[in-house]
């Protein structure tokens, strides 16, 4: 399997949701809003030898016209309709940006018109119900009303070879995946593993909706993980977006 993140950026987020971009080596972490978390943004592509698969979507930015998910695959070769699987961790706001696209006529399309969308049903269902900052209501919108969404339900696998798993610590129905092919397997935490540190060390953040729980499961992902030899892959990690634990 190949492993490309697609980084988008160096960011600080407080209370109010939004996404401020940070230059590392000339802003100042201490001049923005109190309790502000310096985060990178990073979508990633793996690359099966059945599937072009993406794990979440980004902040939905442009750059030079255009998506800048698209632009970051298409400095490996990627075009937008050879993506197959798009798998969602859950519905914040940075994780599904970059989801679908507007039309001149105000309508959404399928960003990636070849694949298929995974969801928790119950993470859709949430997000419906209850109108946030957290979340793109277009996003939301697009996903209710298209055949392309996949629906899932608690735990499962996909194809054979893509295992997901209910998780619930950073929102109510966040999942994580696993993709095994033949000896190696991916791991991706979405926002319940979202940097190195924070598997080395035992943390209750403050951001997530079970704080607690998602503690405890970094430390059972972390245990197994390392004893298999997985690859961990860091949406928000600024330094270190894919780990593995060669000892």
């Amino acid at each position: 399997m190949q492993i490309i993140p697609l980084p988008e950026g160096v960011f600080t987020v407080d209370r109010s949701k939004v996404f401020v971009p940070f230059i590392i080596g000339q802003d100042e972490l201490n001049k923005r809003p109190i309790g502000s978390l310096l985060v990178e943004v990073q979508p990633f592509l793996v690359i099966t030898k059945k599937d072009y698969i993406l794990l979440d979507t980004g902040l939905g930015f442009h750059s030079k016209g255009k998506l800048q998910i698209y632009e970051n695959l298409e400095k490996h070769g990627v075009l937008p309709g050879m993506i197959t699987k798009v798998l969602l961790s859950h519905l914040h706001k940075d994780h599904t940006g970059g989801l679908c696209i507007s039309t001149e006529s105000g309508t959404f399309l399928p960003a990636f018109p070849g694949a298929t969308y995974y969801i928790q049903g119950k993470e859709l269902e949430n997000a419906s119900s209850k109108p946030s900052t957290s979340f793109f209501t277009q996003t939301i919108d697009f996903l209710k009303d298209n055949t392309q969404c996949k629906i899932l339900h608690g735990n499962g696998i996909i194809d054979d070879y893509i295992e997901y798993h209910l998780s619930g610590g950073h929102s109510p129905f966040h999942q994580v995946f696993k993709i095994i092919e033949e000896k190696e397997i991916i791991f991706y935490g979405g926002d319940e593993a979202p940097q190195l540190q924070q598997m080395k060390n035992k943390i209750i953040a403050k951001y997530d909706f079970d704080g607690r729980k998602s503690m405890h499961l970094r430390q059972e992902w972390w245990k197994q993980g390392n004893a298999e030899k997985w690859f961990f892959l860091f949406y928000h990690d600024v330094k270190t977006p894919v780990f593995q634990n060669n000892i």
